[in-house]
């Protein structure tokens, strides 16, 4: 199933940072992550952060309609095969999109490329889900459209 959210668009052509995409965003916030995993002395990551910019990046990369878009989307297709799979009944997206949260943020991973993984995955199962994930997404794209004013 491919689902296209929106093209990607220019959000604001602001006076400090120019014209800044969707696809912009997606791509800077994809380096902080893997500049954080790789071990930084800039980018100090926990469980938190690697989810929460996991999340970023999937809401931000699946309303750009680039090659992280479809990362993005591959990371999402893997819990939501294993959720909606059958082994746990009639399961809905909005389902998924808790365990999936739960799961990033309950467990104390060793390794942070899990949580940022399937944060990546919960970023655009959130616009699939609607409800109150939809508001999650939104926020992040409100607040992208206001990084792009600057």
């Amino acid at each position: 199933m491919n689902i296209t959210l929106a093209a990607d668009t220019v959000l604001a052509a602001g006076p400090v940072l120019g014209g800044v995409s969707t696809s912009g965003l997606a791509l800077t916030n994809g380096i902080v992550l893997l500049a954080g995993l790789r071990g930084s002395d800039r980018v100090k990551l926990n469980r938190d952060k690697a989810g929460l910019l996991g999340i970023g990046l999937g809401v931000l990369s699946s309303t750009a309609d680039t090659v992280l878009s479809q990362l993005s989307e591959g990371a999402a297709q893997v819990p939501t095969s294993l959720i909606q799979g059958g082994a746990f009944g009639e399961v809905g997206m909005g389902a998924v999109a808790l365990s999936l949260t739960a799961t990033i943020f309950i467990f104390d991973w060793k390794k942070l490329i899990i949580p940022a993984f399937l944060g990546t995955g919960a970023g655009v199962i959130y616009s699939q889900a609607g409800g109150i994930w939809g508001i999650a997404q939104n926020l992040i794209l409100m607040a992208a459209g206001a990084v792009g004013a600057l």
